[in-house]
């Protein structure tokens, strides 16, 4: 994507780089899952609140900018992408519009995969959460990477490496876990990104800026040092088996 494509969406808090993605093989309230959310009433996308308090992540993640980035980035995305679907896009899911986004306009690309990356990253996480996941999701890692240790780093290593602005994934595909990378707020299961490296997104990072500014301004290895501690595991061995 140019600067000219950039330009012309003038969508929020679009700044980021690309680069080639790195990829390595190897609460009370509930929120829906993205893979389920639906265009309502009025042929448009809703922003869920989240499934926790804004101060509930700290010290790790800060209140003030989960609320910011609740509120008011993934607010817009859900705002943007209402504005840019055609009508005929109204019946079908937001999973579907991503595995056919080449279809869409850029506008819907970047908001549509805004929308769906944020509803992912909020149900990943939560108070009290960190440590190792157990069961099938670590025995998928362990098959898939040698151990939950090297897995970390992989991942560690894909988010603190993404040039600019993006995400770094865990993903599920052909029976195996991969980690990965992609810009802007492009995700695995777009058509866009390249064939290796699609799948379903089990868990994923935010490394836009504004995902962490506030409390690490140019730290972002700090926040993803952080990250680890608020993980909720169960959440993403719910989506493995789903996936």
């Amino acid at each position: 994507m140019n600067k000219r494509v950039f330009l012309k969406t003038g969508l929020l808090g679009m700044g980021g780089l690309i680069a080639s993605p790195f990829i390595a093989r190897a609460g009370n309230m509930e929120m829906e899952s993205p893979h389920k959310t639906r265009i309502n009433e009025g042929s448009s996308f809703q922003l869920a609140p989240l499934p926790y308090a804004y101060d509930a992540l700290e010290p790790y993640i800060d209140a003030r900018t989960m609320e910011i980035h609740h509120s008011r980035h993934h607010a817009a995305y859900v705002n943007n992408l209402n504005n840019a679907l055609p009508g005929a896009a109204g019946d079908r899911s937001l999973e579907h519009i991503m595995k056919s986004v080449s279809s869409y306009s850029v506008a819907v690309r970047n908001n549509g995969g805004g929308h769906y990356n944020h509803e992912l990253f909020w149900e990943i996480m939560t108070p009290n959460g960190g440590g190792q996941p157990t069961g099938e999701l670590l025995a998928a890692i362990n098959s898939s990477f040698g151990s939950f240790r090297k897995f970390q780093e992989l991942f560690t290593t894909a988010a603190a490496t993404r040039f600019g602005s993006g995400w770094a994934w865990l993903v599920a595909a052909d029976g195996k876990l991969m980690v990965t990378s992609t810009p802007n707020q492009d995700n695995p299961l777009m058509d866009v990104v390249p064939a290796k490296e699609r799948g379903t997104p089990v868990m994923g990072i935010d490394v836009w800026e504004h995902a962490y500014y506030l409390k690490y301004q140019y730290r972002r290895g700090d926040y993803i040092s952080a990250f680890w501690n608020v993980i909720d595991w169960n959440a993403v061995a719910e989506k493995l088996k789903k996936a």
